[in-house]
C-alpha cells in the first residue's frame, strides 16, 4: 500500500477515548493529517472546509447519527465531496446497521472494539481498491459488489455487457 502520510483522514467520534486510540491507529500507520470532530455538525462544517480522503464515523452519536450524517454528506446540495470514502465504526454489528449504513452510502463498516489490523484492511482497501461510485433514484454511494462472479448466471447479474460486474 501507499504511505499515508498525505492522506487526510477526518475522524467522527463522540468519545473521547475512542477518538484517542482511532488516531493513535492511524498515525501508527503513518498518517500525519488527522482531523477531528466530537459530533457530525462539526464533521459536516470541516468536511466543507478542509480537504478531506477518508472520514472514519462513529454510528451512535447525538443529534444525528452515523448514518445519518452519511445520507448528508452523499445527498446534501450543500455537500461539497460527496464521494469522500466512509468507514462506519459501531460495537452494534446487527445486521441491520450494516444493511443501513450499507444503503446510506458506507463504504466500509468496522466493529468495535478496533484493532490495528482490521482498520489498516479497510483503509487498505479504500486506497488500493477504490470501488465507482453508483447513482440511482434510491441509492448513491459506492458500488456494493466487491468482487466478479463470472459463474453468476441469474436474473441479477448486468446485461448486454458479456463481462461480470466490476469489483
Amino acid at each position: 500500500m501507499a504511505s499515508l502520510e498525505r492522506v487526510r483522514f477526518l475522524v467522527v467520534e463522540d468519545n473521547g477515548h475512542m477518538m484517542n486510540i482511532v488516531k493513535t491507529i492511524l498515525r501508527g500507520f503513518g498518517a500525519v493529517h488527522v482531523f477531528e470532530a466530537r459530533d457530525a455538525t462539526e464533521a459536516f462544517h470541516s468536511l466543507k472546509h478542509d480537504s478531506i480522503d477518508i472520514i472514519i464515523a462513529d454510528l451512535q452519536m447525538e443529534v444525528l447519527n452515523g448514518i445519518e450524517f452519511v445520507n448528508l454528506v452523499r445527498k446534501s446540495s450543500d455537500s461539497n465531496n460527496r464521494f469522500v470514502p466512509v468507514i462506519m465504526l459501531t460495537a452494534h454489528s446487527e445486521r441491520s446497521h450494516v444493511t443501513s449504513a450499507r444503503d446510506a452510502g458506507v463504504t466500509e463498516f468496522c466493529c468495535k472494539p478496533v484493532t490495528a489490523n482490521e482498520l489498516y484492511r479497510k483503509v487498505v482497501s479504500i486506497v488500493d481498491r477504490p470501488r465507482p461510485f453508483v447513482k440511482v433514484s434510491t441509492f448513491f454511494g459506492p458500488e456494493r459488489r466487491r468482487r466478479a462472479d463470472s459463474r453468476y448466471d441469474g436474473p441479477e447479474r448486468r446485461s448486454g455487457r458479456g463481462e461480470p460486474p466490476p469489483q
